[in-house]
């Protein structure tokens, strides 16, 4: 899909770009399907600030993702193609054949009018949800379960896709974007296909106040803070720090290891992913 740009009138315009949403089909969501949220500006339950540099945003609803697609042997017509401003990814409106409505998200290639299914013998093509025994080597996947019925969690963002590249008896082996071979179980399911809206990456913010619009707040740099605020700030004039990049707390940004080497799916992984120079 096109990226827009603006006649350059202001200085964020000209640095800005948008999606041009040609593909979106409908604008109004589904009703049925929407739930409020209850924003945590990067709080706990506690009421700690866990993830900083959030808050504020615009108001947005929450549109119900079926990401476990276990509706099996019925056929859902595919109605609309929607904007959802939760993800960076399109969603597809599905009609099932018993009067059903439920959201996926739309790989590419898949149009309104389009029909799709679920299970276990299903025919491998685009949008079809199936376990990964019955997925042909060599096709790309999205939205991968890593335990078996709890629904995808990986390849979900715009433009991804996941190699299904062997099965090695109970498990397949997939290269995820990252470069990682990981196994997965073959009884977890898959959706054919490679998610929609690959040219999110291209755009550009342009301005600062987009980002606020995003519930993302401004950055300070730690040697532009105090001393009591930052391991980093302080000193006379414009210093550099005088020591490695860290953060408030004083832990190391830079070369160390942040998995857990205790976790568990850490034994599944069959190559890292490589890192980059």
């Amino acid at each position: 899909m096109p990226i827009k740009k603006w006649r350059p009138v202001t200085p964020g315009r000209r640095g800005g770009s948008v999606m041009d949403f040609s593909d979106l089909t409908d604008k109004a969501p589904e009703k049925a399907l929407l739930t409020y949220i209850k924003k945590s500006g990067g709080r706990n339950h506690k009421g700690e600030i866990t993830s900083r540099r959030r808050g504020g945003g615009a108001k947005r609803m929450y549109r119900q993702i079926d990401f476990k697609r276990a509706k099996d042997g019925i056929p859902a017509k595919v109605a609309a193609i929607e904007y959802d401003p939760n993800r960076s990814c399109r969603i597809a409106l599905l009609h099932y054949a018993d009067g059903e409505k439920r959201y996926i998200i739309a790989p590419a290639g898949l149009t309104v009018g389009m029909t799709i299914e679920s299970g276990a013998k299903v025919e491998p093509k685009v949008g079809n949800a199936m376990p990964l025994a019955g997925i042909p080597t060599g096709l790309t996947v999205h939205n991968v379960e890593l335990h078996a019925g709890r629904g995808g969690v990986m390849g979900r963002s715009a433009g991804t896709e996941i190699l299904l590249s062997a099965k090695d008896g109970i498990w397949a082996i997939l290269i995820l974007p990252s470069g990682e071979q990981r196994k997965v179980h073959l009884t977890c399911r898959a959706t054919i296909g490679t998610v929609g809206n690959a040219d999110h990456h291209l755009v550009t913010m342009g301005k600062a106040g987009r980002n606020r619009h995003k519930g993302r707040r401004p950055k300070v740099r730690g040697v532009a803070m105090n001393p009591i605020a930052h391991p980093m700030g302080g000193g006379e004039g414009r210093s550099s720090g005088g020591r490695h990049p860290c953060s408030p707390w004083g832990k190391l940004s830079k070369g160390g290891n942040t998995r857990n080497p205790r976790k568990t799916s850490s034994n599944f992984i069959v190559r890292r992913r490589k890192k980059k120079r």
